[in-house]
């Protein structure tokens, strides 16, 4: 017997589409809402560390995962300049245990295929080009007002899952304040060819950019990135994006010199966004709606951990809602205890991280590192 027999989550991105399948492969009506038409337009590529390799194999994808995906158990780091010596070699800790690669790199797009297809398969009904524009709550149950191609239309659920990102329509309609805020950084991502002997992350730090990066993310393909002060870039295209990150790749050479060929070229798929930062306070859930994933927590990603909290989130959530029997009081202490602290930490820490950058400060970056990845090898 779970909490409740018919869930609504509103997004179609990691955290949802977990927490969709954790529910209907527990017998669960599920359906998800998703506002934008289809899971195309994803962004690049995704680093995701053990723990989150984990946490998908909870979901029963790791195989598939792996298969479409690259994994590696180094990070290198480089000086800047155009002879880029190598500094140091550092193994990367296997926060998922030893059944995982330490980290593996992913085509964004392809992991959201992929857990889109197993919700559908384990019995979840996804429906796309649907917004959220109201909510109102009763004592059993919560009511969406959708807009659609056809029109308005009302539905009811046991319980709705706002998993809807970082501008979370569910998050301010249930009366929550607070809100992603940027943090002074902005990052190029670019999906591009992997040169040869580019086999796991490199990371430079200095010269024009904060960070000059990469990751591989299949046998042919890796994203690179690069950060800066943030900018007003909207509405950047593909080629105007390439032709920037080329001009700030100038500096750094080893595989960059390869990187900025491509890019002198043009790539196709070019994203910039803002680092933010927010964490919503507990509790996460008002009354019979909770919010998780990046509607609940973001932080930069300089302890690369966004997706693998996201996907913890929906873990714990899937686990309490389907052992307790009713959305208890008990229920909601036990999901805040194993995932607000947890969250809290990572979101501090990247937090951190992000603000030594910014000052050009040499704080102890390792040592934040290490204290993560002690914690998010535990099981959340």
């Amino acid at each position: 017997m779970s909490a409740v027999q018919d869930v609504g989550i509103v997004g179609a991105g990691a955290s949802g589409l977990a927490t969709a399948i954790l529910l209907a492969e527990a017998g669960t009506t599920v359906v998800v809402y998703e506002a934008q038409p289809d899971l195309a337009a994803l962004g690049s590529g995704i680093t995701l560390q053990g723990n989150a390799l984990r946490a998908l194999d909870r979901l029963g994808v790791w195989e598939q995962v792996r298969g479409r995906s690259f994994s590696f158990d180094v990070t290198g780091i480089r000086a800047p300049g155009p002879e880029a010596p190598l500094v140091a070699e550092m193994p990367d800790n296997a926060m998922g245990g030893p059944d995982y690669p330490a980290t593996a790199g992913m085509y964004r797009p392809d992991l959201a295929e992929i857990l889109l297809a197993r919700a559908r398969s384990a019995g979840a009904t996804v429906r796309f080009g649907t917004r959220v524009t109201a909510l109102t709550q009763a004592d059993d149950a919560v009511t969406l007002t959708l807009a659609t191609a056809g029109g308005a239309e009302q539905v009811t659920h046991g319980l709705v899952v706002g998993a809807d990102g970082l501008g979370s329509t569910v998050r301010e309609l249930i009366g929550i304040g607070t809100r992603p805020e940027p943090n002074g950084m902005g990052i190029f991502r670019a999906f591009v060819r992997r040169p040869a002997g580019a086999d796991h992350t490199e990371l430079v730090f200095g010269g024009p950019s904060y960070i000059a990066g990469f990751c591989p993310t299949g046998p042919d393909t890796m994203y690179a990135y690069l950060v800066e002060d943030k900018q007003d870039r909207q509405g950047l295209t593909a080629a105007e994006g390439s032709r920037i990150m080329a001009e700030k790749a100038r500096p750094y050479g080893a595989h960059w010199n390869d990187i900025r060929a491509q890019l002198e070229q043009g790539v196709q798929h070019v994203h910039y966004t803002w680092f933010t930062s927010h964490l919503v306070p507990a509790p996460w859930n008002r009354g019979r709606v909770v919010v998780i994933g990046d509607a609940a927590h973001s932080c930069p990603p300089t302890v690369a951990q966004g997706a693998a909290q996201a996907l913890e989130d929906a873990v714990v959530l899937g686990d309490v809602l389907t052992r307790y029997d009713a959305l208890t009081d008990d229920l909601w202490a036990e999901f805040h205890e194993r995932r607000v602290p947890r969250a809290t930490a990572v979101v501090e820490a990247s937090d951190q991280i992000a603000s030594w950058l910014l000052a050009h400060e040499r704080g102890d970056v390792q040592g934040l590192h290490r204290t993560i990845s002690d914690l998010v090898s535990q099981e959340p």
